[in-house]
């Protein structure tokens, strides 16, 4: 199926469909803008698109409002976001043409410090991410065929290989990666350009942005994502594992 006819949004899921429009699309829209990518997803997919955001990739969330006005934007709050984070969510809700949509975790943190005990991030982390942000995630995905994510491949080595668009087994779904081949100067250019609504911790160091006990600013000449889970060896929240 070429990426130029897109499946019908409507009607039962065909998985074997979707799986195929996902790897014919992935071809074809590589090398693609964006742009041209998140409007194709928009196309194919229309209420069925939606797009996971921490607000720590404003420009993706920026781009997602032009090609695709009023496209859902999943917000998990883990209960330990950065007030500037919420605060960033708060505003794109207020001042972009997007629907957020918040997805909280089935414990509050401090039933979820009753019954793990207090500061879990530290003892267990990869659990703590589980339970805060990979089990939203699955509930907030449910009702969509396509998810948007703001990975690029110059982020991490597990990332060097990612898609423009490609196949979420684990959760049946076309899985959208739009800015994969784009580098940090060209996150900057496009969010200058635009004057992109940018989180503020940006100014301070944050070059890459999660819960608050498990980001750190980083140095100059630090790679941008030392300032998670430092003094750990995990490098993901496991959202893309």
């Amino acid at each position: 199926m070429s990426a130029a006819t897109p499946p019908s949004a409507t009607g039962a899921p065909d998985t074997a469909a979707l799986r195929d429009t996902a790897l014919t699309a992935g071809a074809e829209l590589e090398g693609a803008h964006p742009l041209d990518v998140l409007a194709w997803a928009h196309a194919a997919f229309g209420a069925g698109l939606v797009v996971a955001s921490s607000m720590a990739d404003e420009v993706l969330v920026h781009l997602a409002s032009r090609a695709a006005p009023g496209v859902d934007v999943l917000f998990i709050d883990t209960g330990y976001h950065f007030a500037e984070t919420i605060g960033t969510r708060d505003a794109f809700a207020a001042t972009a043409p997007i629907t957020v949509r918040t997805v909280v975790p089935r414990q509050t943190v401090a039933e979820q410090d009753a019954e793990h005990g207090a500061r879990l991030h530290e003892r267990r982390p990869d659990l703590c991410c589980a339970l805060r942000k990979v089990e939203p995630l699955e509930r907030g995905l449910l009702p969509y065929r396509a998810w948007v994510t703001g990975m690029r491949r110059e982020d991490a080595p597990t990332r060097t290989d990612i898609p423009v668009v490609g196949w979420d087994e684990r959760r049946s779904k076309v899985k959208l990666n739009p800015l994969a081949a784009w580098t940090q100067d060209d996150v900057d250019a496009y969010a200058a350009e635009h004057q992109v609504l940018l989180n503020p911790l940006r100014q301070i160091g944050y070059t890459s942005i999660g819960c608050a006990p498990c980001t750190r600013a980083v140095a100059p000449g630090e790679d941008a994502r030392a300032g998670r889970w430092s003094g750990h060896e995990k490098t993901e929240c496991g959202l893309h594992l």
